[in-house]
């Protein structure tokens, strides 16, 4: 207990005092205490009063959602978190202990009745069902079974990876056990604490890593660009000062005046406006978001993988008719049916993958759990009365769950009355050959998958075996599954169809209009894998395939790929001459077996190349997302099973059709069961991402159109007033900034992507441009102002206008950049083709218009207008006293 101390996931609630601390000595909000202390020196009280406000506001939300997130974590992890559990210590007897004081090494007892596992530990004796759907998002009960040797020994030489199908996982729930010969189903503590699965996901959530984006490392540039320009603004300050010999206080208060001026303290909340409002729209569409700075990268999205069963085809599977009438007629592929598969009853109810449903019920069989009465054979199941005698049982005796990595799953039964054991095996057709009997494999096999295959059926094969007379239970529980899955006579192919959603097809000619990639990624079949390829328009009927297999380096043997014309399979091409058929290769689709040389060149080049990449395991399809970020690709990948987690997890946008798995494997979970979600997706990023740019280039410009005010106004000794920095800052910039995200995303996805850096020719550009045209039209108002007949320099020693805000350059520079502001917003409020036109979006323009007429034509007493520059000297003479 002192070395690995509690057996706890600890989620501590902070108190508000302490969060509080954390929020406030946040940069942003420093800065804003700094500038609230400096607005205060120069008198400007309603305005710093105007911001703190807002601030406290904005730290009351950041800590009620905090502590909100903080005490739903503490909930999920506190329940069932601390319980009494049954330990068996060394040789001592069984004894109760608190789920708290486990240590890695212990054996604890699973009862009958299940529990909730407080730890990982893997299981010696027994077999357990359990739900995961926590963790990994499988909506189907698991079994896990015990490891190969039954004792305390083989935990030592536990691997996480090598024994998942071994272990109980914490948080997961154990639905039933199943125990033999009176036996108690044990488990050893592997795992306690953080260390555990549960924990490593509840850390992850406390310390997410850290978004890497390319606009938000440009933004912090820019900022930096920012405080350049406010240091010549400084210098220009305490120059200018001295020279009109100002007071040491005031060049203080005015050059770090500048500073707050040019660099907005409302940059990193307005730059999250679009990010929020896509967030909310995606919710009324039916995609819940976790993490919400990644609807940005969606924006970016150019290559999508999608999984085959269960996102680009149905979940349910159809027993193709004809195959399973002939196949009915053998009564020993019928058992092999009936008991190969990992189905459990729950509530009376069986339950478990769709396949084995399937296939079960094809049979007409009947499934009984006789553990109570029957501890040696806890499954049964028997033929329809009416077809055999009811004395037909057969007793499931172990059974090796399905593997993703051996693509097979096998069982050991025994019909009652007989004294000898029975093993079947199911799995993929090469697989379960290649364990066969050459002489049991028909001559026709490969033939017969291949014209299954080609027309999109999915196709498992059944095998049998007959274990010797002489293996008792105790020796079949000790038996590995690779002593017993080999020398088996195969039986027989298992037809099913599935069908494709009527929403793919749709969804991927969107995606391939719009210029995105698509890739299938399944663990299915290669030609299954092309014939839904071809059939949902993944790969066109015109266009040639090429089926490539890779075979990894073998003793001294290196990599190397083969491939060939589906149309002409004897046709292959070797390894070296790949770079000849380079120029043939680009036209064409391409298939990937298997990918484990990926860093061979021609696996590489066929990388860039392929479409579907077929038996694919789980931690294939994450080394295949991480070769696509490798070579600059951004990557989404959408999925719905335990499978494809670590994928989804990777990618620079998962998206998960999985309600369960929600909240673990990826930042996106669709409400609907197909890919419709990602072209909404892809639109919200889309439009989140270029309001990023729209809300920060704004943003920069009314910094920029401040400090030039400021910095003229500076050269005769003056400053904008505490009521007109207020009405700029409250009145224009944060209603603009925040009305201006409210644009919705564009109804179609064009074929070009919105730019990904702040940093880049056009947006510089566009930037700079608009910072001339503002200081050209701020330095002519200035000084053709001072040329008017009326013009007169204002007494500046009248006591409360001490800062000489009275004056024709101060009224005529705050209305001209009152429109400036409004120019902006108008001009960065980008439309077509990635969000609707701004005209659509009139929250923003007639929230800023009422406001500025308002106050304008407040001050304006219906002169004539003969021009628009007379426009602003009547506005300054009509204001000449009553300025703010």
């Amino acid at each position: 207990m002192l070395f690995f101390g509690e057996n706890e996931i600890a989620v501590r609630v902070p108190s508000l005092f302490k969060l509080l601390i954390k929020e406030v000595l946040n940069p942003f909000y420093i800065f804003q205490l700094f500038s609230v202390i400096l607005w205060s020196a120069e008198d400007y009280y309603y305005y710093a009063t105007a911001i703190v406000f807002m601030s406290v506001i904005s730290i009351a939300t950041s800590l009620y959602t905090i502590k909100k997130q903080y005490v739903m974590l503490h909930d999920m992890v506190a329940a069932h978190s601390v319980l009494r559990v049954s330990v068996c210590r060394g040789n001592k007897d069984i004894e109760q202990a608190m789920s708290t004081e486990l240590v890695p090494g212990d054996v604890i007892i699973i009862p009958a009745n299940g529990m909730i596992m407080p730890c990982d530990a893997v299981l010696i004796h027994g077999t357990c069902i359990v739900n995961e759907s926590m963790l990994t998002g499988e909506s189907v009960p698991v079994t896990k079974t015990n490891l190969p040797s039954s004792d305390e020994e083989a935990a030592r030489s536990y691997d996480m990876e090598e024994h998942k199908r071994h272990t109980l996982f914490c948080g997961t729930q154990v639905i039933q056990t199943r125990f033999y010969a009176g036996e108690l189903v044990k488990a050893v503590v592997v795992r306690t604490g953080f260390s555990t699965e549960k924990g490593q996901l509840v850390r992850s959530i406390l310390y997410p890593k850290p978004t890497d984006f390319k606009l938000y490392r440009d933004a912090y540039l820019f900022l930096l660009c920012l405080v350049g320009v406010a240091g010549i603004g400084f210098i220009y300050t305490i120059v200018l000062s001295i020279m009109n010999k100002v007071p040491a206080k005031t060049i203080i208060i005015e050059s770090l005046d500048i500073i707050t001026i040019t660099v907005p303290p409302a940059l990193p909340a307005a730059m999250t406006a679009g990010i929020v409002y896509a967030q909310r729209r995606l919710k009324r569409v039916g995609i819940f978001c976790i993490s919400p700075q990644r609807i940005n990268m969606c924006g970016q999205l150019n290559l999508v993988c999608f999984d085959k069963t269960g996102t680009l085809t149905e979940d349910g599977l159809d027993m193709w008719s004809d195959a399973a009438k002939e196949s009915l007629v053998n009564s020993t592929f019928v058992v092999g049916m009936a008991t190969c598969h990992s189905l459990t009853k729950i509530e009376g109810e069986l339950s478990g993958d769709p396949l084995d449903l399937k296939m079960f019920s094809a049979t007409g069989w009947v499934k009984e759990e006789t553990a109570l009465h029957n501890p040696i054979m806890p499954t049964v199941v028997r033929p329809p009365k009416h077809n055999v005698p009811e004395s037909c049982e057969i007793g499931i005796v172990r059974q090796f769950p399905f593997s993703s990595a051996l693509q097979r799953m096998s069982v050991v039964v025994r019909k009652l009355g007989e004294k000898h054991m029975d093993a079947y095996l199911k799995g993929a057709p090469e697989v379960v050959a290649s364990l066969c009997k050459q002489h049991t494999v028909p001559q026709s096999f490969t033939e017969t998958l291949e014209t299954y295959t080609r027309q999109g059926f999915r196709v498992i094969a059944l095998a049998h075996r007959q274990l010797e007379s002489k293996l008792s239970w105790h020796k079949v529980q000790n038996l590995s599954r690779d002593l017993i899955e080999t020398n088996m006579e195969f039986l027989g192919l298992i037809i099913m169809q599935n069908k494709i959603k009527e929403e793919t097809a749709g969804v991927l000619r969107e995606l391939r209009q719009a210029n995105i990639r698509t890739l299938m990624v399944t663990g299915d079949n290669m030609l299954t894998a092309i014939s839904v390829a071809r059939n949902c328009g993944m790969v066109r009927a015109h266009e040639r395939v090429i089926i490539a297999d890779a075979v990894p380096p073998k003793d001294l043997n290196p990599a190397s790929i083969t491939w060939h014309y589906t149309e002409n399979p004897s046709q292959t091409i070797k390894d070296n001459q790949v770079g000849q058929k380079a120029s043939e290769l680009a036209s064409c689709h391409l298939d990937f077996a298997v990918i484990i040389c990926l860093s061979h060149m021609g696996a590489l080049q066929l990388v860039l190349r392929a479409t579907v990449f077929a038996r694919m395991a789980p931690d294939q399809k994450t080394q295949l997302v991480e070769v696509m970020q490798s070579i600059d690709y951004t990557v989404g990948m959408c999925g719905d099973g335990a499978n494809d987690c670590g994928a989804l997890k990777r990618a620079h946008s998962g998206i998960s059709l999985s309600e369960l798995e929600a909240s673990v494997a990826s930042p996106f979970t669709s409400s609907t069961s197909n890919i419709s979600c990602v072209p909404n997706l892809i639109r919200e990023g889309r439009a989140a991402l270029i309001t990023s740019f729209c809300v920060f280039k704004f943003m920069a410009l009314y910094s920029i159109i401040q400090y030039l005010s400021v910095t003229l106004l500076y050269s005769i000794l003056s400053n904008l007033g505490d009521f007109q920095f207020l009405f700029i800052d409250i009145a224009i910039i944060l209603i603009i900034a925040f009305t201006m995200s409210l644009n919705p995303a564009w109804k179609e996805l064009v074929w070009r992507r919105p730019p990904s850096s702040l940093i880049s020719g056009p947006l510089l550009c566009s930037v700079l441009t608009q910072i001339l045209t503002c200081l050209v039209f701020q330095v002519l108002a200035f000084l053709l102002v001072r040329q008017q007949s009326w013009y007169e320099i204002l007494n500046v020693t009248t006591p409360h206008d001490h800062k000489n805000i009275r004056n024709y350059e101060n009224t005529t520079l705050f209305y001209v950049s009152s429109f400036q502001y409004l120019a902006v917003a108008i001009v960065f409020s980008k439309g077509k083709p990635f969000r609707q036109p701004s005209y659509k979006n009139c929250k923003t323009h007639l929230v800023c218009f009422y406001f500025i007429l308002t106050y304008n034509c407040g001050q304006l007493q219906s002169p004539e207008l003969p021009n628009p520059f007379s426009y602003i000297c009547v506005m300054c003479l009509q204001v000449k006293n009553n300025l703010i």
